[in-house]
């Protein structure tokens, strides 16, 4: 179903629910985007956007108080006669009973947080971005190196929970095993998580399932995690050329955004956790403006033309 239930951001908030009698897996969110309803409570309606979570901060409470019980009726039977997601009061307001009996009657689910205002609706719009955000789910393993989200990709069978395991063994965190579910927050986050079903679990074959957070502690494992890089495993094949040099990054395509690609061959001997470990930190070097590949060109170049002058 399109958007993310009204209860389930109430149970992540930990909101309050003052319409007992609603049903709020009934009520869906569909955008980020909230509104703090001055305007409409003094009864402009015009471009009203009745889409977005409607938010009661002190000026819109303040306001409300100010008014006639006549007023107030008005306003309110005028409000949530629109089909509003839901209406929150921040601050620890709470709403009057004429208020909650308007909202009872057009099934607006009415909810409450102790929160400040501003503070609140900056959570709940990053809260909303991520739910809402477009989302595919993918073959591959996802662990925080060092700070960098590494997607290791490949065929079935051919090492990335392995390299997993060895990874958390040296001090890493597992993010997800097997499936990948991956959000497009912006044009230049990705973030990828497991599905609660599967989280920190581990499938290694000949031994079978095991659970990373229990064999190995809360510290080896984490919920979500920025996708940085990826790194694709394959078969080591002699005819096919690879890169040794690394002078030109290679990218792959997620929702629409270029993500850091490295084509790792797999060969016996070849220790996966380690090579991970070097593409992690070679890739936090680039973003700090280092890079090794150029540096050694570098140098190249140079020798180059000192052994011309003194030729």
């Amino acid at each position: 179903m399109e958007g993310v239930s009204v209860a389930k951001i109430a149970k992540k908030m930990k909101l309050n629910n003052f319409t007992d009698g609603i049903n709020l897996n009934d009520h869906r969110i569909v955008i980020a985007d909230v509104n703090r309803p001055a305007l409409q409570l003094n009864g402009f309606f015009e471009h009203f956007e009745q889409l977005r979570v409607e938010i009661i901060g002190t000026v819109e409470y303040v306001n409300l108080q100010k008014k006639t019980e006549e007023e107030r009726k008005e306003l309110y039977d005028a409000f949530l006669s629109f089909d509003i997601p839901c209406v929150i009061f921040c601050r620890g307001f709470e709403p009057d009973p004429m208020f909650l009996e308007a909202a009872n009657r057009n099934k607006v689910p009415v909810l409450g947080t102790e929160q400040a205002t501003s503070e609140f609706m900056a959570e709940l719009i990053n809260k909303l971005t991520e739910e809402l955000a477009p989302c595919i789910t993918i073959h591959g393993v996802l662990v925080d190196v060092y700070g960098e989200g590494l997607l290791i990709m490949g065929e079935s069978g051919i090492g990335k929970s392995e390299a997993a395991l060895e990874l958390v063994k040296r001090g890493h965190r597992l993010v997800t095993d097997d499936v990948v579910e991956i959000r497009k927050i912006n044009e230049h986050t990705l973030v990828g998580t497991s599905p609660e079903i599967t989280r920190y679990f581990i499938e290694l074959r000949g031994i079978g399932i095991i659970n990373v957070k229990t064999l190995f502690g809360v510290e080896c494992v984490k919920e979500k995690q920025n996708i940085d890089l990826v790194i694709k495993l394959s078969d080591w094949r002699k005819e096919d050329n690879y890169d040794r040099f690394g002078m030109e990054e290679e990218y792959t395509e997620i929702l629409g955004n270029q993500v850091v690609c490295h084509s790792l061959p797999i060969r016996p001997g070849r220790n996966l956790a380690v090579i991970c470990e070097a593409a992690a930190v070679n890739h936090r070097q680039k973003k700090m403006g280092y890079n090794a590949a150029q540096e050694l060109y570098r140098r190249v170049q140079a020798n180059f033309e000192k052994n011309s002058e003194n030729e």
